[in-house]
């Protein structure tokens, strides 16, 4: 069902809740000083047409709000107001993040909001505004406030589960373990895609912000300090997530230098391997020498009638090998 809620507000109170889209608009126009305020869940092109037409959408936004897949945006179309929003969620289970995209439509006597995930719940800050009919009061702007005010603090538990991911990498570094470097990579995704998704909203808050009055008694004012709160929490998680990718960045460097590191000892420890082989091979290879020499079974050789030339060819042999060792020994490579 694309119609989540569907509801006309008039003094912060909840005054009519049509069945159909088309009995909203009707409704609307009985209840003067009043705003309407649609939840839709994926609607369809026909679906959300009847909106745009009665409301006056922007065709361009419309189309944005249809395909979905949009960054983390404020457009104005006349009087109207295009927001894109981008929450997100931590799973735990899963050890990652999921991004979500709300898009809101908001007017002078309008609130049309859209989602295209499962998440956030924007039930529960109709539930809030609905408990607070001073906020409530002051029309779609104050349900634009909620709902940006929601996404920040929904991102909390992001920030904390992927301060965990990184805790864990950091220990995974000097573990060995093979697969950390996938791990950072894919964590290093999730918070650029987080940065994709918060960093704008800086710029968004102010504009909003800066639309409002500050005159003291102004019903606005109140807005300004809860813009000024959300903004804060914003710059703060951006500063977090430009961390995490430091970090990250940084992890990623080291994860480089250890395995750089554990291949050059491998190496050298291959060398060393390969020199005592060298060594023994050439050491081995004096008395085979000799002895092959004293082995061909000429007829004319000077030793063959000397009584001392069997206890000389082995002490030669001997010799030999115990002077190549020495030196092997010397160069340290036995």
């Amino acid at each position: 069902m694309p119609v989540i809620d569907n509801a006309i507000y008039v003094d912060g109170r909840r005054a009519a809740s049509p069945a159909a889209l088309a009995d909203t608009f009707e409704a609307l126009e009985r209840h003067a000083g009043g705003f309407a305020w649609i939840g839709l869940y994926r609607p369809d092109a026909a679906e959300l047409g009847v909106v745009a037409e009665e409301f006056g959408l922007h065709e361009l936004a419309v189309e944005d709000a249809l395909s979905g897949h949009q960054r983390a945006k404020l457009e104005r179309y006349g009087t109207t107001q295009f927001v894109v929003l981008r929450p997100a969620r931590y799973l735990d289970a899963e050890e990652r993040v999921e991004f979500g995209e709300v898009h809101l439509f908001v007017g002078g006597d309008f609130v049309v909001a859209i989602r295209h995930a499962e998440k956030p719940d924007l039930g529960r800050v109709r539930a809030r505004l609905e408990a607070e009919p001073e906020l409530l009061a002051r029309g779609p702007i104050g349900v634009l406030y909620a709902v940006v005010d929601q996404i920040v603090d929904e991102y909390a538990p992001v920030v904390a589960g992927l301060e965990n991911d990184i805790d864990e990498i950091e220990e995974q570094l000097f573990s060995g373990d093979d697969a950390v470097a996938k791990r950072i990579y894919d964590l290093s995704g999730e918070v650029m895609e987080f940065q994709r998704a918060v960093k704008p909203l800086r710029d968004m808050v102010e504009t909003i912000r800066g639309e409002l009055h500050d005159d003291a008694g102004d019903p606005e004012l109140e807005l300004r300090r809860g813009f000024r709160d959300v903004l804060d929490h914003v710059i703060r998680i951006t500063e977090r997530a430009e961390e995490y990718r430091q970090t990250l960045q940084n992890a990623l460097s080291v994860h480089a230098t250890l395995v750089a590191q554990r291949q050059n000892e491998a190496s050298i420890a291959q060398s060393e391997q390969t020199k005592k082989i060298s060594s023994w091979a050439a050491i081995f290879f004096a008395p085979s020498l000799v002895a092959g020499i004293y082995g061909m079974n000429f007829h004319n050789m000077p030793e063959l009638g000397w009584s001392a030339g069997y206890p000389f060819a082995i002490l030669l042999m001997f010799v030999s090998g115990f002077i190549l060792y020495l030196i092997f020994k010397s160069k340290h490579w036995l």
